[in-house]
């Protein structure tokens, strides 16, 4: 029976590592793996170590390593479908049903592939003959000695256009299945296919399963039009889930055994190598930006995977790539780390030149996520006034919400606009002014909670006649679904919902939703009347019904009813935010054109939401 990669990840997911061994081993917890004693020697001292993070076991007494089924295999002596047939009843999965086509595909692979490995000792021999001369002295020049050429399977494809093609057809190959592996090209316009690689330095490539799946090949002619060359999609390669040097970096990862051990992205072959010389665990993309499916398989090896870009303007443009790419696939225990390098070089320069202490120095010294996505989105363009500044922000909240994780998107917008808020400070309010005051000039801090008494309902009744309509219509849309507030919950807590009579309300509903109480509408109703807000809230009904605000119909659809909730509550943070910038304008000689500018926008804001011109805005949007 043969079992497809899907099925096996997903079996392995299923089950924790320690619950597997732990009937074989007693373990023993020791900060985030388990230790026991070796089942493979006798020992006194323990040196079993299982990760159930990593998903995998090491025996440093026996050097043995691997999953839950090569653990079967080994102490119970199960073939490999007799383990995983064992694991699956375990974990309530169906085996999968006999498909002869599968089967058939299988058989095809394991075919390509031992051409792959018979190809690859073709290559190695290559090296070491006349024809390698220039291969082996570019080795040289980059500090590679020659026994460590096995190690990485490193060879050279000649510069003959039917070197391989003839060696592999001598063992028994057919053309076809070298086209199809990716040794070969066939020409579109027919004719006799020829070698893929040709005076090329040969790097393979392999599968997380230590297979030969592919080749890079590194040009030695400078006048070549691609310095490097990958095999192309084949039934062996897929280009965008694989990563070179994974099953080496898995090896240096268990035989450091340490938890917080991350593995490193890297850009080049050699930086993969030299990084491994160094004993850091490195692999590298095929030449392309990271795939989702690349950092799934990251993520599996290390919670945060290092991403290393050298320094300079070309660098920072692929880690901030990397960040687009990688923002809506982040959770809680999935991020990256970043290491900038310093003077252009890439790991594979610092190793040749000051040492693998040096490297691991310099590979240790990351910056995280968070601090990276600032940057990126600061160096977006010059912060010099209010409307960029104001744009900035939005960039972050945009960032923030790309993060499909609830929970962590909500972290993220915290702390990037505590990053904003430490780089343009509020001004500080006049002495004696009481509470923090918003830059609009209301008091924040709950106000006295009125309602309570017969004096503070009349008080509050009095204050209501002059609610603003669409403010309260705001207040009564957030109360009736929490939700909508989510994205503009920092907004609600620097500026209300636009009324100095709503401040009190506003805080109140930001502080719930912050502290992780989710309430619906009939829950958060009854505690706002349990808290004093209970004759505001009816004030808020009456004025909001006169605001023919769309998003309080009640046949309005929820999805639509948010959307406008949103535009509306834009329009008026809007408005603050003009109301800042004229601010800023009119204190700065010289801005009278700029200052004339805001005020006609902040104007015709003001009217279209007091005229309920708003509402058409909206409708047309």
């Amino acid at each position: 029976m043969r079992f497809d990669e899907r099925f096996l990840e997903e079996l392995k997911a299923r089950l924790r590592p320690s619950d597997v061994i732990g009937r074989t081993v007693k373990l023993k917890r020791q900060g985030r793996e388990y230790v026991g004693l070796s089942p493979f020697t006798k020992e006194k001292s323990p040196s079993f170590f299982v990760n159930d993070d990593k998903g995998f076991f090491h025996d440093f007494s026996s050097g043995k390593h691997g999953d839950v089924i090569s653990f079967l295999q080994e102490t119970e002596r199960l073939s490999f479908v007799e383990a995983v047939q064992r694991l699956a009843g375990e974990a309530g999965m169906a085996l999968p049903a006999e498909d002869p086509q599968a089967a058939e595909r299988e058989q095809k692979r394991q075919g390509l592939s031992d051409w792959m490995d018979l190809a690859q000792k073709w290559f190695a021999a290559n090296l070491r003959r006349s024809p390698g001369k220039a291969a082996r002295e570019y080795l040289e020049r980059r500090g590679l000695p020659e026994d460590q050429w096995e190690r990485f399977g490193l060879g050279y494809a000649p510069n003959d256009r039917e070197g391989l093609k003839t060696a592999l057809v001598q063992r028994g190959a057919h053309p076809g299945q070298l086209v199809e592996a990716g040794l070969l090209i066939a020409p579109e316009g027919g004719g006799s296919p020829y070698d893929r690689f040709r005076d090329r330095l040969m790097f393979p490539i392999l599968d997380a399963r230590g297979r030969i799946v592919s080749f890079g090949g590194r040009a030695m002619n400078p006048d070549d039009r691609a310095k490097y060359l990958n095999g192309p999609e084949s039934p062996l390669f897929h280009k965008g889930a694989t990563l070179y040097g994974l099953p080496e970096a898995r090896r240096i990862l268990g035989a450091e055994s340490k938890s917080d051990q991350a593995i490193v992205v890297v850009e080049g072959y050699m930086d993969v190598i030299a990084c491994q010389r160094a004993g850091l665990p490195a692999v590298a993309p095929m030449g392309t930006a990271l795939t989702e499916e690349q950092m799934e398989r990251l993520w599996r090896v290390s919670h945060e995977p290092v991403l290393c870009f050298d320094g300079d303007a070309a660098g920072r443009r692929a880690a901030y790539r990397a960040i687009d790419r990688a923002l809506p696939q982040l959770k809680p225990g999935r991020s990256f780390r970043f290491a900038l390098l310093d003077g252009g070089k890439d790991p594979d320069d610092i190793l040749r030149d000051q040492g693998a202490p040096a490297l691991r120095q310099a590979l240790a010294a990351t910056r995280p996520f968070a601090e990276v996505l600032f940057q990126k989105e600061a160096e977006a363009e010059p912060l010099d006034t209010p409307e960029r500044r104001a744009g900035f922000k939005g960039r972050l909240r945009q960032a923030a919400s790309a993060i499909q994780d609830r929970d962590l998107a909500e972290q993220y917008r915290r702390e990037l606009f505590d990053r904003f808020d430490a780089l343009f400070p509020a001004r500080r309010p006049p002495q004696g002014a009481g509470t923090a005051t918003a830059r609009s000039g209301r008091r924040f801090g709950p106000p006295p909670v009125l309602g309570q008494t017969a004096e503070g309902a009349q008080a509050m009744q009095s204050l209501s006649r002059a609610i603003e309509p669409v403010a309260a219509a705001l207040a009564h849309g957030a109360v009736d679904d929490p939700a909508r507030m989510d994205d503009h919950l920092e907004a609600i807590a620097a500026h209300g919902f636009g009324d100095r009579a709503l401040d009190g309300l506003a805080q109140e509903l930001v502080r719930l939703r912050f502290s992780g109480q989710d309430l619906d509408s009939a829950a958060l109703r009854r505690h706002l009347a349990q808290s004093g807000h209970d004759v505001l809230m009816r004030e808020v009904e009456k004025a909001a019904a006169k605001s023919g605000a769309p998003f309080l119909a009640a046949d309005k659809p929820l999805a639509e009813a948010r959307i406008r909730w949103s535009q509306a509550f834009d329009a008026l943070t809007r408005v603050a935010a003009l109301e800042d910038a004229l601010s800023s304008a009119r204190s700065v000689p010289g801005q009278d054109e700029a200052f004339r500018r805001l005020k006609a926008e902040r104007d015709a804001l003001r009217r279209a939401i007091k005229t309920g011109e708003i509402w058409e805005d909206s409708a047309s949007s």
